[in-house]
């Protein structure tokens, strides 16, 4: 599978999926601020990669800082300025927030100690890039784990030796993440096991994550997929070519309300409609108990050239309005089943949710 995110010993390299499908380029980044440019421009995007390479960015923002006994104070200070800065990329992912926090307690949350103040910021400097590199490994456990408790679901689907039919809206694979993805991933560990899946993927307007990404890696990795309109799921559905759908996610509140990409609450209706599962598949780090509801959670506003120049040809005439939120925000009860590494969230989500993350 392609590598999201890798660490060099100098750098981080990322997968430029602003390139995607036509060019498979990767871009190596050595500065914070570089870091904040490549997950503002989606470079990296998908909330669980963007977690773990904000991470990298704090770490990237203090690594050179002198080494000298007076610069403790200075560099708390440092350390402070450089997470605030990464968290203005982006406002919708919990993820991105969430790893920020965790480097910031591991550079800052220590027990006392006899080493001078050089000293200490080597130590906490190394600790920062193995608290990285941990992620890293652990985005993969995650993401497989995922894909254990979300393959029972889909097992259950079509009888057995029949390709099991799903629609998925924008990228939540191996390249919103470190590897296996989270809405991906129950069919990339099916497909190991020999289970049979054909894949319906949205194009996602405006950015096309989905004909652009989606469509990408599912065919590299030997999945069967159908790219459709995101206006052509309704159909779709219709016409019973559709099992279920699943999705990830970059925020789930408290009650079970779920940010995803733009166009997922309209596929979330229809598929109440016509009367089939619609699945989201999370990571614990998506999942924020300190908001009630979907109401509360952040929605980024894009720049609206995305939609009016987005083909790379002006569609839309000058001087029109244009709204470009990013993500909408579908509601709990339209959510059949949340997946996450610990196991399936049902409804009252309230009480699931809560369960799961004790």
């Amino acid at each position: 599978m392609l590598k999201t995110i890798t660490w060099t010993g100098t750098a981080v390299r990322l997968l430029d999926q602003t390139k995607l499908p036509t060019e498979t380029v990767y871009v190596e980044i050595t500065d914070e601020r570089q870091m904040w440019d490549a997950i503002k421009r989606l470079v990296v995007r998908g909330a669980p990669a963007i977690g773990v390479a904000a991470a990298f960015g704090v770490y990237l923002g203090i690594r050179n800082f002198p080494e000298n006994d007076n610069g403790l104070a200075e560099f708390r200070r440092r350390i402070d300025q450089v997470c605030e800065y990464l968290k203005t990329s982006r406002p919708t992912a919990v993820n991105l927030f969430w790893a920020i926090d965790r480097l910031h307690r591991v550079l800052t949350c220590y027990p006392p100690c006899r080493s001078t103040g050089a000293h200490l910021i080597s130590i906490l400097k190394q600790r920062a890039l193995e608290e990285c590199l941990k992620m890293l490994d652990e985005d993969t456990a995650v993401c497989r784990a995922i894909g254990e408790h979300g393959l029972k679901l889909l097992q259950e689907l079509a009888p057995a030796g029949e390709p099991v039919e799903l629609l998925t809206h924008c990228n939540a694979g191996g390249l919103a993440t470190v590897q296996y993805g989270t809405a991906l991933a129950p069919i990339y560990v099916g497909a190991e096991r020999g289970m049979k899946f054909h894949v319906f993927a949205d194009e996602t307007r405006p950015l096309l994550q989905g004909s652009r990404i989606t469509a990408y890696e599912l065919k590299q990795n030997g999945i069967p997929v159908t790219v459709i309109c995101d206006g052509m799921a309704a159909t779709v559905m219709r016409q019973g070519k559709v099992r279920a759908v699943i999705v990830g996610t970059d925020r789930v509140a408290a009650n079970g309300d779920v940010a995803n990409k733009i166009g997922t609450l309209g596929v979330a209706v229809l598929a109440k409609y016509f009367g089939i599962p619609f699945f989201v598949a999370a990571p614990m780090s998506s999942i924020d108990l300190t908001l009630a509801t979907g109401d509360q959670i952040p929605i980024e506003q894009r720049d609206p050239r995305e939609i009016s120049q987005g083909l790379g040809k002006i569609t839309v005439p000058e001087d029109v309005d244009i709204y470009n939120p990013a993500f909408d925000v579908t509601p709990a009860d339209l959510v059949t089943a949340i997946i996450t590494e610990h196991g399936v969230a049902r409804p009252p989500y309230a009480a699931s949710l809560r369960k799961l993350c004790r």
